[in-house]
């Protein structure tokens, strides 16, 4: 599973001091591949044997979910899934993730779906020799999208058509931060950020708070502002993240409904209750575009976003949190 550049983490000294002594515990920091990529767990506890004891429980809980769904491990679920068009007896974790992903297709009017994985498949061939798909293979690749198509239940999941297949990388990651959070919390941490490509987070730094940064979708390793996620996960979805053309029009992000990348936006910043919402929202609103998904996002408690168009116009809900460049 390759992880999509999110938001950047903007701690500033903090973690270039992560055993520094502060008033009511030190920072302590914890690192793993997943995803293909690093995660990482930085705790706040005056205890050093109890924080790193979390940090191992959420690392554990990330590596889970990634056994689980990713759709390049041959062990995993989701690729013998995908293999075999079926998978008896899933994990009820999976399973967790697949109703999610169902009730975001349905809400969003199936702007988010699941299946559109032959449309990556086929972009990523064709970008292998510098090219894009031709129409009709674009075309034959969208007619395998159908969310409506995968059947799951506790005895087996199920790909009714056959060619299909599915990705988790929209959720997979917020998934696993939530998890992550779970287990710090089993440990007694109170104050932690969890670093999945998704960020939860919980209490503070310490003298501070835990502070993130959302990259310049034209110049990603550059932040455009830092907030305080106030409590809220958060998720961030690009053109930029992986681009198969140079002037990004065609991503790893797909309208199910044409085939192509939606046009509008370059970037957009989900905060929600949990980082599995806010995972599948940031991709379910570029898909949907600004207006659209600023309107579903008002009607949903606990959900604020950051659009940022093709143009560099930049549009915050009411509820983000105040943002300084």
């Amino acid at each position: 599973m390759q992880r999509r550049s999110f938001i950047a983490i903007g701690l500033g000294s903090i973690l270039t001091l992560p055993g520094a002594a502060l008033a009511s515990g030190r920072l302590h920091r914890g690192a793993a591949l997943a995803f293909g990529t690093t995660v990482s767990v930085t705790v706040r506890h005056a205890d050093e044997g109890v924080a790193r004891q979390a940090i191992d429980a959420a690392l554990g809980a990330v590596a889970q979910v990634h056994r689980l769904m990713s759709i390049y491990d041959p062990a995993s679920e989701v690729f013998r899934l995908n293999r075999d068009g079926v998978l008896p007896r899933p994990h009820p974790q999976l399973l967790e993730v697949l109703r999610h992903a169902r009730a975001l297709s349905q809400l969003s009017r199936s702007a988010f779906d699941i299946t559109v994985q032959p449309l990556w498949q086929t972009c990523a061939r064709a970008a292998e020799h510098g090219a894009v798909p031709m129409p009709e293979e674009r075309e034959r690749a969208r007619l395998l999208a159908g969310w409506q198509d995968v059947e799951a239940n506790h005895d087996r999941v199920v790909l009714r058509r056959p060619g299909m297949r599915i990705t988790l990388n929209g959720l997979a990651q917020g998934f696993a931060a939530d998890l992550a959070l779970r287990a710090v919390h089993r440990h007694g941490v109170t104050d932690a950020l969890l670093d999945t490509g998704e960020f939860a987070v919980s209490g503070d730094a310490g003298d501070r708070p835990w502070m993130l940064g959302v990259p310049d979708p034209r110049a990603p390793a550059g932040t455009i502002a830092a907030f305080a996620p106030d409590g809220r996960c958060v998720a961030t979805s690009g053109d930029y993240e992986a681009a198969f053309t140079a002037d990004r029009r065609q991503h790893h992000i797909f309208d199910p409904a044409t085939g192509e990348s939606p046009p509008e936006l370059s970037s957009v910043t989900v905060l929600a209750p949990t980082a599995l919402e806010a995972d599948g929202l940031s991709t379910t609103f570029m898909v949907m575009g600004a207006r659209r998904a600023h309107a579903l996002a008002a009607r949903m408690p606990g959900v604020d976003l950051l659009t940022i168009d093709k143009r560099g116009l930049a549009w915050r809900s009411s509820g983000f949190p105040g943002a300084r460049s």
